[in-house]
Order: structure tokens, then C-alpha cells, then sequence
């Protein structure tokens, strides 16, 4: 029997061995166990790339090679053959997109062309086109058709005036600057109401407030109320997902403050945020009815959080640091 697992294409030195095993009469199984192979892949292999019952190793590579580059261009949308052969690997494995799309960014650092999105290989599984593929049965969920359940949809229609995160100044993403947020919604108990929360990049900074509902109106109102207090210099933009409840983000920009929106279903762009999120949640956990959470209890646990030394930090706290970092940078003093 072949290593169990071992699902990539054979390479050419893996060909050539095969090609000379068949030509001296090897069966299949020998040959599996040879290379390490599962049967059926040798079958397979001889079957696809065999012309007139002979299997060469160039005829064999090159066939494999056409089909690759005709799969990368016209069946699905992961750049190359290479891309393509490792998200099918490593899918067959157990990971998931996100997982695949992370470690592909840390394995090949500075690599456009290995550089691929979550989103990107959720849109190729469920690809019509290539239904009878059922890729979606190696996702965890392994459901036959998209849908995102039990939380905040992603709004169909686009939101208006949206930019995207891939437009973000690099003076925000290398976190250069003071006075550029992370917002998101913390649903409460039935998603009637909730908190809305941001989190300065730089500083990791938090702010919370109630909402009386997730909607738009509501949300709108409440991110008036933070940044409407806040020095000019320390509200620069904010990045959102996105979800429902930020429809009307447009109204920020009356606060000179500019909007950018992550990619669907990639909440690690916003990972400053989700982290600010998870301490909230040591405080408040999923199934909080925040209806019975009183204004000062919720800021008395953000002042816990923003006080608190952070190693990320180098041990500061986010409070000194945005304080220092602010008064650095606009000589604006924050207060205790």
C-alpha cells in the first residue's frame, strides 16, 4: 500500500522510475509501494497519460503540464498550476481556505503570485462550473451550497461609497501613523442589540459602546459619539467589514474621516479589532444579554483592558501608548 495522504502529482523523476517499472513488467501495486503511492494514483497516472498502452515519461509529464495550465486558466481562478496543486493538497489534508491562504502569505513572503485570498478559494469551491468536482466536501462544514449562518450577512447589494482595504494607505497598514481604527460589531444574546467597538492600530487602543440595534442608523449614531470626541489628529480613518449595520458609513467622512472595507469573509484583515474583541470577551461571554449591562460597567472593563500592560506592547500599556504616541506625533496631550 502507498503512504496514506501523499495526494500530489507525480514528478518527473517519479515518471521516469514509473516508466521503466512498466517497461520491465512491474504490476501497479509494486510500483505504488515503490514510490510510496496509493495504487489508484499509478492507475490513474497510466491511464490518463499512456498513448497506444505505452507510458513514457516525457509524453506522460507533458500532458500533465498542458492540463495543469488549461485547468489554471479556464477552471478556476488560483492563478497557476502550482497555487492550484497546493490548495487541492493541502484542502485533501484537512485545512481550511483561511488556513491555506495564511500559510501560503508566510511561506512565500514578497510572492504575488502565490499570494491568494480566503475568498478567492471559497469562490472556486463553489464554482458552478466545477460543481461535479464537490470540493466543498473537504470544508469543515461540508455544505453543498454557500451560506453564512447565525451571524450579520453580508449585504448583497454593494455598499455605497465602499473602498477597499486594498486601497489603505501603507503609512496605516505598517501602523505608522496614530488615528487609524478597526470597527465591528459584538452581537448580543438573539442580535437584537449589541456593542460597537474600534480599536486604534497603533496604540490598540479600545472603545466600546451600546447599540440599540444592529442596524445602520443605530451603528452611524454610535461611531458619531466616539469619534465626535476625539481630537481631529486621532480620527483618521476606520476600517470595517461588511456586515449590515455599516450601510452608512459615509456619514464619517463629514468627521474627515475615511472608510475602508475588508474582503467578504475575512475577518483576520481586521485582526487588531478581533483581538480587542476576544478581551471583551473574557469580560462578556457569546449569549451576553448586553441590554442588561449597564453604560458604566461596560466602560469600567474597557478602562481594565486599555490599562492593562500588553506585551505587543512592550509591556505598556494601550492608554500610555497612545497617549505617548499622540503627543509625539500632534502634540496632542490625552488625558487620563
Amino acid at each position: 500500500m502507498g503512504t496514506k495522504g501523499h495526494h500530489s502529482k507525480l514528478t518527473i523523476g517519479e515518471r521516469d522510475k514509473l516508466a521503466n517499472w512498466k517497461a520491465q513488467g512491474v504490476s501497479n501495486s509494486e510500483c505504488a509501494r515503490r514510490l510510496g503511492r496509493d495504487v489508484a494514483t499509478i492507475g490513474r497516472e497510466l491511464k490518463r497519460n499512456s498513448e497506444q498502452g505505452i507510458y513514457a515519461a516525457i509524453h506522460a509529464q507533458m500532458k500533465a503540464w498542458e492540463r495543469a495550465e488549461k485547468s489554471a486558466h479556464s477552471k478556476h481562478p488560483l492563478k497557476n498550476a502550482d497555487v492550484y496543486a497546493y490548495v487541492t493538497e493541502r484542502m485533501r489534508e484537512g485545512w481550511s481556505p483561511d488556513q491555506i491562504a495564511g500559510r501560503m502569505k508566510r511561506e512565500r513572503p514578497g510572492e504575488t503570485e502565490w499570494r491568494i485570498t480566503a475568498e478567492t478559494i471559497y469562490r472556486w469551491v463553489y464554482d458552478p462550473n466545477q460543481a461535479d468536482q464537490r470540493w466543498w466536501e473537504y470544508l469543515r462544514r461540508k455544505q453543498k451550497k454557500r451560506r453564512k449562518r447565525n451571524g450579520r450577512g453580508v449585504r448583497r447589494s454593494p455598499i455605497p461609497d465602499r473602498v477597499s482595504i486594498h486601497q489603505r494607505p501603507e503609512a496605516v497598514n505598517q501602523r505608522l501613523e496614530v488615528g487609524h481604527w478597526e470597527g465591528d460589531t459584538v452581537e448580543s444574546k438573539g442580535h437584537r442589540d449589541g456593542l460597537h467597538t474600534e480599536v486604534e492600530r497603533l496604540s490598540r487602543f479600545l472603545v466600546a459602546r451600546k447599540v440599540s440595534a444592529i442596524t445602520s442608523p443605530a451603528t452611524i449614531a454610535v461611531q458619531h459619539q466616539i469619534f465626535a470626541e476625539m481630537p481631529v489628529s486621532l480620527r483618521r480613518s476606520t476600517t470595517l467589514d461588511n456586515g449590515r449595520e455599516n450601510h452608512l458609513h459615509a456619514h464619517l467622512h463629514h468627521l474627515n474621516m475615511r472608510t475602508y472595507f475588508a474582503d467578504p469573509y475575512s475577518s483576520w484583515q481586521r485582526g487588531t479589532n478581533e483581538n480587542g474583541n476576544w478581551h471583551l470577551r473574557h469580560y462578556f461571554p457569546k449569549g451576553t444579554n448586553f441590554a442588561v449591562v449597564s453604560d458604566d460597567e461596560l466602560q469600567d472593563v474597557v478602562d481594565e483592558i486599555n490599562n492593562r500592560p500588553r506585551k505587543i506592547l512592550a509591556y505598556a500599556t494601550a492608554h500610555e501608548t497612545l497617549a505617548r504616541v499622540s503627543f509625539i506625533q500632534h502634540g496632542v496631550a490625552i488625558n487620563s
